[in-house]
């Protein structure tokens, strides 16, 4: 998918995820660059983009696990976690394209805004 005009952040916590299938909706490499400058935490991980998020101990990582799959949930649209003692990473990419789609990005900049929120 390419487009001239491409979202901004405000854009991505605005619009709810929507269901995608089929390789139209697969965003191409150029478009996923441009993307990942509007959230500096994303990197690019094996076809994925993640974030890794650190915290005091454990039990805040876990409730955050928690708090990022309530919003998976709304989204309908649900990541790959990794919880670790003091670290919880996030990652995403749209099977039912094949790669990354847009959903992933409106995801992630939906998790990073609840992890950037006092008290993550």
């Amino acid at each position: 998918m390419t487009s001239p005009s491409l979202p901004t952040l405000d854009d991505l916590l605005a619009t709810p995820c929507a269901p995608l299938r089929g390789p139209a909706h697969r965003l191409d490499p150029a478009t996923v660059a441009s993307l990942l400058q509007l959230l500096p935490s994303w990197r690019l991980d094996q076809g994925a983009i993640a974030a890794t998020y650190r915290f005091a101990d454990f039990a805040t990582a876990l409730a955050a696990a928690n708090r990022v799959g309530a919003l998976a949930e709304a989204e309908n649209h649900h990541p790959d976690l990794t919880l670790g003692w003091g670290r919880l990473t996030v990652r995403f990419a749209t099977h039912d394209v094949g790669g990354l789609s847009i959903n992933d990005f409106r995801a992630a900049a939906k998790v990073a805004r609840l992890l950037a929120a006092p008290g993550a």
